[in-house]
C-alpha cells in the first residue's frame, strides 16, 4: 500500500542507539539511563555497575535463550532493551549459527564468509523485531578498540569481520564515550577519531553530567525526549507545508481550468505568479499550464510577449516554403 509520508508520526517512534567506548568508562550505566530499561546482560557484567543504577536484567548464556526471553509478554512492562555488550551478543549469534549449519563455521570455530553474512542478517532481523514488533527503544553497548590508519589511531567498535556494517545500519544514533579531563562526553558526529551517527539535531560532543548520590541516572531519557520533540516539530512543519502545498495546487488548478483562449491564458499568468507556492506546487502548476496552452492551440509570441492563437497549418507550410525558396535562390 502506498502511503503518504505526512502520515508518519515520527514524534511517537522508538529510538535505536549504539554506545561505544573503552572498558570501565561507564557505558553500561549510561545505557541504563534510557527510559524504563531491561538490561540484557550477555556480558555478565552487572556486578560492575553500582547497585543504585542497576535495573531489571536477564543473563542469557545462549542466543536461543535471548530469543526465548524476548517475547511480547515478557517485555511488556519495559520501554527500552539494553544489549550489553553487542560484541558478546554477536559471539552468541555465531555459535548459534554454526550449530544450525556447519557451513557457517570453520575448523577453528570461527565464522566462515557465509557465516558472517548469515550472522549480520540475523543481527538486523533481531533489531527489527525488537523495534517494529516489540516496539521498544534499543540501546546496544560495544567496547571500543584502537585501529591504526597510517599515522592516525582511530576508535572502532569491537566486533569481528564484516558485521560492523550490519551493526551500524539500523541505528538512529551512535556515540563514542570518552574522557576530556575530568568530564565524560559522548560524541555523535563523525570525526577523524571515530565514526558516529547523529540525526534529528543530535550532533557534536555532549557532556554527560556526573552522577551524585542524589542525582537521577536519566541522560538518555532526556536525550530521547529531545529527539522526539524535534521529530514532533518537524512533523508539525511538514503538516503545515503539506497544507500550503494543497492550497496552492487547488488554486492553480482552478486558474488553469478556466483557460479557454489566448485572452484567458494571458490573464492567468499573473494570477499563477501570485499564488503562495509551497514545496513543488510552482513546478506542478507550470506543467498543468503548459499542457492547457498546448490543448488550446496557443503559443507564446516573444515579440508581443503574450500568448496568441497558433497560426493555421497552411500558413506555417507557406512560410516554410517561402523560406526554402529564398534559401535556394541564395544558393544560386
Amino acid at each position: 500500500m502506498i502511503r503518504n509520508p505526512n502520515d508518519i508520526h515520527d514524534g511517537e517512534k522508538k529510538i535505536r542507539m549504539l554506545i561505544a567506548g573503552y572498558p570501565g568508562i561507564g557505558k553500561s550505566t549510561l545505557a541504563l539511563s534510557a527510559p524504563n530499561p531491561l538490561h540484557i546482560d550477555v556480558d555478565f557484567g552487572i556486578d560492575r555497575i553500582e547497585p543504585r543504577y542497576r535495573k531489571a536484567y536477564i543473563q542469557p548464556s545462549s542466543y536461543d535463550e535471548i530469543l526465548e526471553d524476548l517475547t511480547p509478554e515478557n517485555v511488556k512492562d519495559f520501554d527500552t532493551l539494553v544489549f550489553d555488550t553487542g560484541g558478546k551478543l554477536i559471539s552468541l549469534m555465531s555459535l548459534w549459527a554454526i550449530k544450525k549449519d556447519l557451513k557457517y563455521g570453520q575448523r577453528d570455530g570461527s565464522l566462515s564468509l557465509k557465516g558472517y553474512g548469515f550472522v549480520g542478517k540475523e543481527f538486523v532481523r533481531l533489531m527489527d523485531y525488537c523495534f517494529y514488533e516489540l516496539q521498544k527503544n534499543i540501546v546496544i553497548v560495544f567496547h571500543a578498540t584502537e585501529e591504526k590508519d597510517g599515522d592516525n589511531t582511530r576508535l572502532r567498535i569491537k566486533v569481528e569481520g564484516q558485521t560492523k556494517n550490519n551493526v551500524w545500519e539500523p541505528m538512529d544514533l551512535g556515540g563514542f564515550v570518552e574522557m576530556y579531563g575530568n568530564d565524560r562526553t559522548i560524541g555523535f558526529s563523525n570525526c577523524e577519531r571515530y565514526f558516529a551517527k547523529g540525526t534529528r539535531g543530535i550532533s557534536g560532543v555532549r557532556k554527560i553530567p556526573a552522577l551524585t548520590p542524589t542525582s537521577p541516572n536519566d541522560f538518555l531519557t532526556k536525550l530521547f525526549a529531545q529527539y522526539n520533540a524535534i521529530s514532533a516539530e518537524e512533523l508539525a512543519k511538514n503538516a503545515a507545508d503539506q497544507e500550503a502545498y494543497e492550497a496552492a495546487m487547488a488554486e492553480g488548478r482552478a486558474i488553469v481550468e478556466a483557460i479557454t483562449d489566448a485572452d484567458t491564458a494571458n490573464a492567468a499568468m499573473p494570477k499563477i505568479k501570485a499564488i503562495k507556492h509551497c514545496l513543488t506546487s510552482e513546478k506542478e502548476v507550470g506543467v498543468l499550464f503548459n499542457a492547457k496552452i498546448k490543448a488550446c492551440g496557443l503559443f507564446y509570441d516573444k515579440v508581443l510577449k503574450k500568448y496568441a492563437p497558433a497560426p493555421p497549418e497552411k500558413e506555417k507550410k507557406g512560410a516554410r516554403g517561402r523560406a526554402s525558396a529564398k534559401g535556394a535562390k541564395g544558393a544560386e
